[in-house]
């Protein structure tokens, strides 16, 4: 055959070949595209400083999930809400069709903000969300519904032998407790909380405060308890024993505590929750007292908390974002005497058990982050009965002076640590006073105490001591306060 016939065969063959792949690709790109429901399954958002975008791995659905996407917003049945849908389908994205990529860059038209008009709810950063946290509660609530006759469930809590840690465990009573003498003794094993041998582990636990229960509702309770050794003797953690005391000798003087409790909230991971795994947020500024969720991080958490504390019984009088991104304070009082250390110690206890429903950490670590970050502490405020009365700046000014004569051994007493924790939080920046020096100021948040300005207008009222770290024990504070200012004594709050 001619060699020209031949090319001119094999340019028509390769003409045949790309005309046919091009029909087809119009074919393909001709149907219609299968888009998902809703528009929260768009590919990208920037929330949080991350930034959201599609997974490129392919995800297996579950049954239900693909139901829900094919019935769409049109087929919801009478019950469901379209605000229902909208939270399930957040529910899948954020489990099963979205990751995050935490970056620092500002949104770009490849990243823009989906325009939901439904409400909804995203995590961030799944992998710092404790597994537990995950689990279904509405199955939970199918048990928790059921009734439970006469019976009552008692929470016991104590402090194990760190002096920061808490413990708890429940009994069942025949009957609902109608005060703290209906609750009995009861033990716990010593050698697992860090205050006892093996060979002599047996502890008591001595009821001495009774709060309503907000997990499993009325009748059940809650049961604040000290410790006791075998010998009956008070443990080494168990300083509410002294600090009774104290509130005992000074009763006349009727001293009102209130303490303000900032924490941080962290992932499992120990970062930081919602901060971006691979950085920093912006810088401090927008946070304190913030609203949006490019500035408050986690208020389900702390609305709830709140709400906890209100119906347990707990003397919560607020709460607000703190100055560090992930932060928050919760302000508790005022109590009288023992009380305080009380329902701050219930209310601990509230937060760590609410945070572990939303699979997140609470900490009381008073400087979660090094750097230019501001640390936290625990605020205590303070007046008696002559310093509210007229005048009463005088007695606030007597008190202040006795605080500095005693300044080292309050701060001995301020932390768990003897005072570590506090070096790194007491720095004299980040709306702190040095740890060395002792210093007082009306409105002066960098000062040791701090007098409020109506306070200095009104000449009475209360002083504020900005020194005890967020880990402290508020039966120590408070002990070590009154002792200081209203019984003249020169023993050595930091010994025990």
């Amino acid at each position: 055959m001619d060699p020209a016939v031949l090319i001119f065969l094999l340019y028509v063959m390769i003409a045949h070949e790309l005309i046919c792949g091009f029909v087809q690709y119009r074919r393909q790109s001709a149907k219609p595209r299968k888009r998902a429901v809703g528009p929260l399954l768009r590919p990208s958002a920037r929330v949080c400083q991350g930034v959201w975008r599609s997974s490129s791995q392919p995800v297996r659905t579950n049954r239900g999930e693909r139901d829900l996407r094919k019935m769409g917003p049109a087929k919801l049945s009478a019950q469901q809400t379209i605000s229902s849908y909208y939270q399930q389908m957040a529910s899948a994205a954020q489990h099963h069709w979205f990751r995050i990529v935490s970056q620092g860059t500002v949104p770009t038209r490849r990243h823009r903000k989906p325009s939901v008009t439904q409400p909804f709810s995203l995590q961030v950063n799944m992998a710092s969300v404790s597994t537990s946290g995950s689990l279904n509660k509405v199955v939970r609530q199918q048990y928790m519904n059921l009734a439970q006759g006469k019976k009552c469930q008692v929470t016991y809590i104590w402090i194990d032998g760190t002096g920061e840690g808490l413990r708890n465990k429940t009994r069942t009573l025949d009957l609902e407790p109608k005060s703290i003498n209906d609750i009995p003794e009861w033990n716990f094993d010593g050698s697992s909380t860090y205050q006892a041998e093996g060979s002599n582990s047996d502890m008591y636990l001595i009821p001495v405060s009774m709060f309503r229960d907000p997990f499993t509702l009325d009748p059940n309770k809650l049961v604040l308890c000290e410790v006791l050794k075998y010998n009956r003797l008070p443990a080494e953690t168990n300083h509410r024993a002294r600090c009774n005391k104290v509130m005992e000798e000074v009763r006349d003087e009727c001293v009102w505590f209130g303490m303000e409790q900032e924490y941080t909230l962290l992932g499992v991971d120990g970062y930081p929750f919602s901060w971006p795994s691979n950085g920093y947020p912006a810088p401090q500024g927008p946070y304190y007292c913030g609203v949006g969720a490019d500035n408050a991080y986690g208020r389900d958490i702390v609305e709830c908390h709140y709400k906890a504390c209100l119906y347990a019984g707990v003397e919560i009088c607020g709460t607000n974002a703190e100055v560090m991104p992930s932060q928050w304070e919760f302000q508790v009082g005022p109590c009288e005497g023992i009380e305080m250390g009380d329902h701050l110690w219930v209310a601990r206890f509230l937060l760590h058990r609410v945070c572990e429903d939303f699979g997140v950490v609470a900490t009381l670590n008073p400087k979660p982050m090094t750097g230019s970050w501001n640390g936290a502490g625990c605020h205590t405020n303070v007046s008696t009965r002559r310093m509210r009365e007229e005048e009463g700046l005088q007695y606030i000014e007597q008190a202040i002076e006795k605080l500095k004569g005693k300044h080292k051994e309050h701060i001995k007493v301020y932390d768990p640590h003897g005072g570590e924790d506090n070096k790194r939080r007491l720095i004299g920046q980040c709306e702190t006073s040095s740890i060395d020096d002792f210093s007082a100021g009306v409105a002066n948040r960098g000062a040791s105490i701090r007098i409020p300005r109506q306070v200095g207008q009104e000449r009475k009222g209360y002083f504020e001591d900005r020194r005890p770290a967020a880990n402290c024990d508020p039966y120590q504070v408070t002990r070590a306060i009154a002792s200081t200012c209203l019984l003249d004594t020169d023993q050595d709050d930091g010994d025990e």
